[in-house]
This record gives structure tokens, sequence and C-alpha cells, in this order.
């Protein structure tokens, strides 16, 4: 197995002096390929923190984080982009689908930020929308589409550039239950087949579906916890 993630005695710190707030206190984690793991905590426990570390979004104040074996210390803000666009697939709980586009283009659109000619780019987005069910639905606008049926645009979103880790912040918040345990079963679906997924959620029965759990208190990890889903 290769390591996707790993962090080694990570701290991050926010503001100066005496209004100093330590996010992350000595933070150790290996995410290897092919886990499926949820980082759960109460607000202000770590979890965004993590999250923006993980994704590439900012850098440690003291320690280690590797991502895709690259370590971000090293990295300027144009190399910690192209890792973050190249690595990374995200999934939010607010979808951030084009408005005016179709599901077909929507999907695209990472590829066609690579360069990648617009026929090559559509006709892999079709093949992604086709995997998670959504094939007869490429020419519907956002608007068009129900929650679940965004979150699938999405999901083949960050899944249509190939990358080492699907990192899903709270992907089921805005869907109804029936719905958010539809996309669980896609998630759960997508890593048998290999795919990593970190899943940064405050709701402890979709932590459950995840085969590790990870749980922060005060930028501490408190417990690390692995079984069957």
């Amino acid at each position: 197995m290769s390591t996707v993630v790993e962090m080694l005695n990570v701290t991050k710190t926010f503001g100066e002096g005496s209004s100093i707030v330590k996010a992350l206190d000595g933070v150790d984690i290996r995410i290897e390929k092919g886990e499926f793991v949820a980082i759960v905590g109460a607000s202000g426990s770590g979890k965004s923190t993590m999250m923006n570390l993980i994704g590439c979004l900012d850098r440690p104040t003291t320690g280690l984080v590797k991502v895709a074996g690259e370590d971000l210390s090293n990295l300027n803000d144009k190399k910690l982009t192209s890792l973050r666009n190249y690595a990374i697939g995200f999934v939010f709980q607010s979808f951030f689908l084009l408005p005016k586009t179709d599901a077909l283009d929507n999907v695209a659109t990472p590829l066609f930020y690579r360069g990648v000619p617009a026929k090559e780019a559509r006709k892999k987005a079709m093949e992604m929308l086709s995997k998670l069910g959504m094939a007869d639905r490429y020419t519907h606008q956002s608007t068009e589409l129900s929650g679940g049926q965004q979150q699938r645009v999405a999901i083949a979103r960050a899944l249509v550039t190939q990358p080492s880790l699907i990192l899903a912040d709270e992907p089921t918040g805005a869907l109804d239950s029936t719905t958010g345990k539809q996309v669980m079963d896609l998630f759960e679906n997508l890593n048998r087949e290999g795919i990593t997924i970190v899943l940064i959620t405050h709701d402890l029965e979709i932590a459950k579906r995840a085969k590790r759990r990870i749980t922060l208190k005060d930028g501490k990890i408190i417990n690390d916890e692995r079984g069957a889903a």
C-alpha cells in the first residue's frame, strides 16, 4: 500500500501572542491508498483545519504534512495549487456546480482547465456520469436536478480527473436522510473499487459508514478506530 496522506507531529496555530489559538496540536496520522476514513468531532475540534491541510489549502505551522508523496512545506503557492488540482477530488455540502452549465460540462470542467480537448473531456465526463447513474441527465442544468442528483454530478466531477484522493466535506449535509444514504452507498461502492476517501463530518451515523473513524477534540486525535463499515 502507498501512503496518500501523512501527518507527523502537526501543529496549526492562528493569531499571535496571548490570543494564539492552537487549531491542531501534535497530530499524527497516515492514510493509505484504498482507505475510507471519516474525520469527526464537534465544532472547533480541528476538523476544518485538518481538511484544509489534507486539501492542500493551507500549510502546517510546524510538523510534516505529505499529500500524494509531496511535502507541503516545500511547495510554493503555484505548486500547492497544482497538487490540489491533480491529486484531490473535492466534494462539498453545497455542490458548487456551475449554475448555467449542463451536467456534462460541469463534470468536464476540471479537464477543460487541464487543457484536455473538449471532445475527449466530454467523453470522459459522460463515462463518469454513466457510472454514477446520471447518463440520462447529462443535458440538465444544476437547477433542474434534485439535491441527490446534484451531489452525484459533483462526485462525478471529483472523480473524472482520477485523483489520488476524494476529500468530502459534509457531503450529505444538504440532503434528506434517504438521499444522504444513497450518496453514502455510492461512496462505499467507489471505495470497494479502490478509491481513497476522506470524509469530514459531524454526523456520527454517517461516520459509522466509513471503515476508519478518527475523532478530534481540541486539536488532538482522541480516538482512531478501525473496523468494518
